[in-house]
C-alpha cells in the first residue's frame, strides 16, 4: 500500500511532459457496491498515480487500484478502526512541483473556509476531497478544490451520474476533468 508522500513523489518527479492523476472517492465497497466499476479501471488505465479521498470501507480497494498505479489514500468517516489505524486523515504528494493534498471531509466544521485554511496551511496547490458524493471543480485564486464524486453512490440520486476525475498536470498548469459514466 502506497500512502507515503515520499514513495509517490519520487515516481512523479521522473521526467515527462504531462502527468495524469486519477481521483476517486466514496467507493463504499462492499456496502454500496460489490466492486469498483469496470469503467474506473478503463479511465485510470494509464494514470501515473491515483488519489483516493476516503470511504473505501474495505482495504482491498487500495490493492485493486494499485494494479494500475501507486495510490495515495486517506480514511473517511465510514472507514472503520482497522482502516483508520493504517491510513492518515490528510496526505499529499508533489507532481512536477505542484503539491496535491487529499482529505475526506474538510468542510465538516466550517465549510469552504476550512478548506481554504487546510490548503493554505499545507501549501496545497490542489485539495482533493470527498464525502458529498457530488463532483465539483472550484478554483479560488491559484488553488484548485476538487471532489471526484462517487463511482458507486452518486448524490443526489437520479440527478448525478457515477463519477471519478482526472488531473492533467504539466509544469505550467493543471487541467481538471470530471468523468461521468
Amino acid at each position: 500500500m502506497t500512502s507515503q508522500e515520499s514513495q509517490v513523489s519520487l515516481r512523479l518527479r521522473e521526467p515527462g511532459v504531462t502527468k495524469t492523476v486519477g481521483l476517486i472517492s466514496d467507493t463504499h465497497i462492499p456496502v454500496r457496491a460489490s466492486e469498483i466499476p469496470k469503467k474506473v479501471f478503463e479511465v485510470f488505465e494509464k494514470v501515473d498515480f491515483i488519489v483516493h479521498a476516503g470511504d473505501l470501507v474495505r482495504l482491498s480497494v487500495i490493492d485493486e487500484l494499485e494494479q494500475l498505479a501507486p495510490v495515495l489514500v486517506v480514511y473517511g468517516n465510514m472507514d472503520g478502526p482497522k482502516i483508520r489505524g493504517r491510513l492518515p486523515k490528510t496526505d499529499s504528494a508533489k507532481v512536477l512541483n505542484w503539491k496535491i493534498g487529499v482529505t475526506h471531509n474538510p468542510q465538516a466544521l466550517f465549510g469552504r473556509r476550512k478548506m481554504r485554511e487546510i490548503a493554505r496551511q499545507n501549501g496545497f496547490d490542489v485539495l482533493v476531497y470527498g464525502h458529498t458524493h457530488t463532483p465539483s471543480i472550484k478554483w479560488e485564486e491559484n488553488t484548485l478544490f476538487i471532489n471526484p464524486g462517487s463511482p458507486t453512490n452518486p448524490l443526489p440520486p437520479f440527478v448525478t451520474k457515477p463519477s471519478i476525475a482526472l488531473l492533467k498536470i504539466t509544469k505550467e498548469k493543471i487541467i481538471p476533468e470530471i468523468v461521468h459514466f
